[in-house]
């Protein structure tokens, strides 16, 4: 267990280092068994980081790749923390001494903390990123209300430190514990499921419609190509995002999804109308949490609202499923077809944690991060006024 200790040591860099004159192992250091073990003992399931995924995605994701790590261990060695992060100049393209939790393409950037010792991996992050000069740590859609950032704030209030919420909002969550058809009728109506039965008859006229689900390696890695197709012919691919049109998105999914249906960890569903495949979705597990990372679906059965219809199949896929108690949507808020469906809410928010007291240098990476996300949002805002057409000329 030598070679996982040796993982809290800090390496000297180059005088180029923006953030200090120190660095931290890269991610690929970490080695996978003692990881896998880790994710199984976390105090919080996060998908996303779990090795098969977070490896595949910091090979060749486009602009995730080369990350370092964070990592705490025991006094017997063991890993019992990890979180994947880059400097603040990579991400913000501002010069300053901040880490930011690797965004994992999954939208969750809660870190791996051991059960039994949350608090105690947690507060060895925290100064190993201080060590490295870091005067600010930056976690990007972390879990707001778990047992992660609970532990997170008990570390800090060691040092009389407490976390700064600079965003947070609540996305669309399952409960699985539920019975699918009395969630179901809960959450749409009577109408509304009858008027989803009728477009489900009319869907049919194409060919009886069928959920599958993909569970083995093999499987998934045959199903995973018809969902690359199925989101490369929709919006997604008007706007650059689809996973097939970068070398390196594709390769990274094909990695992931096939590593980790080797032990259980990913499934991809499919809705058929007899031989034509409508929708399509990636499903992660973790624990007893599933993780919806992207839809696809055939912009030709838009009327029939195939998305909507995957989902139902989902949703009751997921409540039959003894081993899952609940799903994250991984979707924006307020997404107008999951969050109709799926009621319960997972608050999320983009968290800075301050390393030292009384540091001056802590109002400027909380401005500068403010400013960088009111920029982002003004040109989002500005990108979507332009596509809907309500730009006026002149």
């Amino acid at each position: 267990m030598a070679e996982l200790a040796n993982h809290a040591v800090l390496h000297r860099a180059s005088d180029n280092d923006a953030a200090d004159a120190h660095a931290l192992p890269p991610l690929t250091d970490i080695p996978v068994g003692p990881w896998r073990a880790l994710a199984e003992r976390a105090v919080e399931a996060n998908g996303y980081y779990q090795p098969d995924w977070e490896l595949a995605v910091d090979a060749s994701a486009r602009g995730r790749t080369g990350a370092a790590a964070l990592s705490a261990v025991n006094e017997a060695g063991q890993l019992i923390g990890l979180l994947p992060v880059f400097p603040m100049q990579r991400i913000y393209k501002l010069p300053l001494p901040a880490l930011v939790g690797a965004e994992p393409y999954g939208t969750l950037c809660t870190p791996l903390l051991d059960r039994d010792a949350a608090e105690d991996a947690a507060a060895q992050l925290l100064r190993q990123a201080r060590n490295a000069g870091a005067h600010a740590l930056i976690l990007r859609t972390m879990s707001l209300q778990g047992p992660a950032m609970a532990a997170i704030e008990a570390a800090l209030a060691r040092d009389g430190l407490r976390p700064r919420v600079l965003s947070a909002y609540a996305r669309a969550a399952l409960d699985a514990t539920r019975d699918a058809d009395e969630l179901l009728r809960d959450a749409l109506g009577a109408k509304k499921l009858k008027e989803l039965r009728r477009l489900r008859n009319r869907l049919a006229d194409h060919g009886a419609v069928r959920f599958d689900v993909a569970r083995t390696p093999r499987e998934v890695a045959s199903a995973l190509e018809i969902f690359l197709n199925l989101e490369a012919g929709g919006w997604k691919s008007k706007r650059g995002t689809a996973l097939s049109q970068h070398a390196g998105d594709a390769a990274f999914i094909r990695r992931a999804t096939v590593a980790m249906a080797e032990a259980g960890g990913c499934e991809i569903i499919t809705l058929h109308a007899g031989e034509t495949p409508v929708a399509g979705g990636i499903v992660v597990r973790h624990q007893d949490r599933a993780f919806f990372f992207k839809i696809g679906i055939d912009q030709r059965f838009a009327k029939y609202s195939p998305g909507t219809q995957l989902t139902l199949d989902l949703t009751r896929h997921l409540c039959a499923d003894s081993a899952i108690a609940s799903a994250d949507s991984t979707a924006a808020p307020g997404h107008p077809m999951i969050d109709p469906i799926w009621r319960e809410r997972f608050a999320i928010g983009d968290v800075l944690i301050p390393l030292r007291r009384r540091d001056p240098l802590v109002p400027v990476i909380h401005a500068a991060v403010r400013m960088h996300s009111l920029g982002y949002e003004a040109a989002r805002g500005a990108a979507h006024f332009i596509r809907s057409g309500r730009r006026k000329s002149g």
